[in-house]
């Protein structure tokens, strides 16, 4: 399968990282279409892909992907040569703020388009992955593209209306996440542990407990009432996280992300 996509930068970068991690797809067979600066480039000379200058050569792809900003969506679009649009090759838009009803005013309501929404653990292949459809799309396009995002990651088939909420939980938590872990491992340095000890101790914490949840179907209260005993440790960590507005604190901070 060949791949070709637009931008490099930090959300093209990681989708480009994920597919190579995931060993089902080798850097000759992924092409990346550059700007003005040499982004492209220098990830070229680390990862190895192919650079696209011809976008005539985009006849020979089986997925094409735009991972630039909003303002680059529609152009790109709009560029596109006839030979590729004639053969419908799939597209999927991972730019936030252009929408299915604008992409296909451009390439026409009939051509297999997906909003696609992932979050940067992609590049490990750990990622949550949002995507909607037009709603003319074939079963065998969707599943074509369903199919294709599979290595990066939990892919999940939402309403485009669902894409922003979906983004903010998946897209926008791992830096809260990842303040989480910094202030917990803090915390194991106050009392003595080494940082790189702390920190790795948080993070296979947080794997292991979203792996029971995701394995047992767990309510997370019913995780927490099994760690939490009877005036023990656990409870008084609890209660001074409610002091603290804890629950509030994320709610507030994902209201906030969905503030224009």
């Amino acid at each position: 399968m060949k791949i070709a996509f637009f931008g490099a930068g930090q959300i093209g970068s990681a989708l480009i990282k994920g597919m190579l991690h995931s060993n089902r797809i080798s850097a000759s067979e992924i092409y990346v279409k550059g700007g003005h600066s040499q982004t492209a480039a220098n990830l070229q000379k680390e990862l190895g892909f192919q650079l696209l200058t011809n976008l005539n050569d985009l006849f020979e792809m089986d997925l094409l992907v735009i991972a630039t900003n909003n303002n680059n969506v529609l152009p790109i679009l709009k560029s596109l040569p006839k030979t590729v649009l004639d053969k419908k090759i799939p597209i999927v838009s991972v730019a936030g703020g252009i929408n299915l009803i604008e992409m296909t005013s451009v390439v026409g309501a009939d051509y297999p388009v997906a909003h696609c929404i992932p979050n940067t653990p992609v590049q490990v292949g750990a990622g949550v992955l949002g995507v909607s459809f037009t709603k003319n799309i074939q079963p065998e396009e969707k599943e074509f593209i369903l199919k294709s995002l599979s290595p990066l990651g939990a892919v999940y088939e939402v309403a485009e209306d669902d894409l922003g909420i979906v983004g903010s939980i998946a897209g926008c938590t791992p830096a809260f996440v990842a303040m989480l872990i910094e202030s917990l491992g803090d915390a194991g340095v106050l009392h003595g542990l080494k940082r790189d000890l702390a920190y790795e101790l948080v993070e296979q914490m947080l794997q292991g407990t979203a792996t029971l949840a995701l394995e047992n179907k767990l309510h997370p209260a019913v995780l927490k009432d099994g760690v939490t005993s009877p005036g023990g440790s656990t409870i008084r960590g609890v209660a001074a996280l409610e002091a603290n507005n804890f629950r509030h604190a994320l709610i507030a901070a994902i209201d906030a992300t969905m503030s224009e």
